[in-house]
């Protein structure tokens, strides 16, 4: 899994601070992680999921509220409806990487806020709850000694924790004023209820009124005799194993094929017949690439130029061109003459040298060519003329012809 710092700004404009992390493959899918009421985005739950969806191909932001952790602004000025604003920043960042989220899991009264939340994205296929309340105001439970101080004074300072945070009754207001129910019943994505029977923080029963309010598709799996917090590494692993198999199915994954082996239709797809590239890292050269509706992909430079290494750099992606269309148009050619090809496979280097001639360009600079070298190996039952034909054919793949010949590049401005 690799990690990375991924920083957005949330509802009132101040910097949030999150982790994203990366499958070592292709992102498959994308999930988002809201943590617990005054936790942050590094408590156990977070990362033993994040980890364990990486393996699946599953890219996981888990990042800290308004007000916490490592994040800009007041905690006592937030409220359920901001962290519900929160997370649709967090989902339109994501968004604007060509990361967008289809998965969407939320521990304790962050799986409540995932619950508002998701309703009201587009692209969002399945929710996963951790010991959620199903309903927000369940927290006051936490500082109920207090309630009567935060209605007279506005504010008031509790102890949560071993913590102390500031309530508002901004906060009390909103969250007593929420009605999960019927974003619940619209949810239109799969829902999977996680709770501990034993849970003495939020009980058991909250599981069943939010399993009751939501539509099929739906599950429930119990936590066993974990505690709310989910804090026993046992059952943090045991909760993760079960989300990323339960997720591939609504993600219409296939887990038993390597993470690597997936090229994921891309978030933002361009046009049939279009190949779309648009820049993610402005500070370095991190590129999203939309083929078409279909497929997605990453291109980038070496560390040692300034890139991140995320991708193939665009040489690569020619010569890759060239290889795969080279054995495509050999395996068509056998595949009509009934040849006995039992594997082909193409190995493609590129290097630039010197123009015979002694060329220059229109700066004085000597010009070089571009020289691409590709060493075939023909696996099969093949006699000398059989494969002496097919080398020929090679020849005939249609990227060997546009590299050979000249082309023209047109270039329109839009926008």
């Amino acid at each position: 899994m690799k990690t990375e710092p991924f920083t957005f700004p949330g509802h009132d404009g101040g910097t949030l601070a999150g982790r994203l992390d990366l499958p070592e493959g292709a992102v498959r899918a994308t999930a988002i992680f809201a943590h617990c009421f005054t936790c942050t985005k590094n408590i156990l739950p977070a990362r033993r999921i994040a980890a364990r969806l990486a393996e699946a191909g599953i890219a996981v932001l888990r990042f800290d509220f308004t007000g916490l952790g490592d994040s800009e602004g007041a905690f006592g000025e937030t409220t359920f409806a901001s962290n519900i604003s929160d997370l649709e920043a967090a989902a339109a960042a994501l968004a604007e990487r060509d990361l967008a989220p289809s998965l969407m899991i939320g521990h304790s009264l962050g799986g409540t806020a995932v619950l508002k939340a998701a309703a009201r994205l587009d692209g969002v296929r399945a929710v996963v709850t951790l010991g959620s309340p199903a309903a927000p105001d369940h927290v006051a439970r936490n500082f109920a000694c207090r309630l009567e101080e935060i209605e007279e004074n506005g504010v008031a300072e509790v102890d949560l924790g071993g913590r102390k945070f500031n309530i508002s009754k901004d906060f009390l207001d909103d969250i007593q004023s929420q009605d999960l129910n019927a974003a619940i019943h619209d949810l239109g994505a799969a829902l999977l209820v996680m709770h501990a029977p034993r849970d003495m923080v939020v009980g058991i029963d909250n599981a069943a009124e939010i399993f009751k309010a939501a539509r099929h598709p739906k599950s429930f799996i119990t936590l066993g005799d974990a505690d709310h917090m989910i804090s026993r590494a046992e059952d943090a692993e045991y909760a993760a194993t079960v989300i990323a198999a339960w997720s591939g199915r609504y993600l219409g994954l296939d887990l038993a094929a390597p993470a690597t082996s997936a090229m994921p239709a891309p978030a933002k797809p361009a046009p049939e017949g279009t190949v779309r590239v648009r820049e993610i890292d402005p500070e370095g050269f991190t590129q999203s690439v939309a083929n078409g509706p279909w497929h997605g992909f990453i291109g980038d430079e070496p560390e040692d130029v300034g890139g991140a290494n995320k991708g193939p750099n665009p040489y690569a992606l020619l010569k890759a061109a060239l290889g795969t269309c080279t054995s495509m148009t050999m395996r068509m050619y056998a595949r009509v003459k009934k040849w006995p090809v039992s594997g082909i496979s193409v190995d493609v280097t590129h290097r630039k040298e010197p123009d015979e001639d002694g060329a220059k360009d229109d700066r004085g600079r000597p010009l070089k060519v571009d020289i691409f070298t590709r060493r075939i190996t023909l696996e099969g039952d093949l006699d000398d003329d059989q494969r002496s034909r097919l080398l020929e054919i090679a020849d005939r793949c249609p990227v060997h012809l546009t590299l050979h010949r000249a082309s023209r590049i047109e270039t329109e401005v839009a926008g």
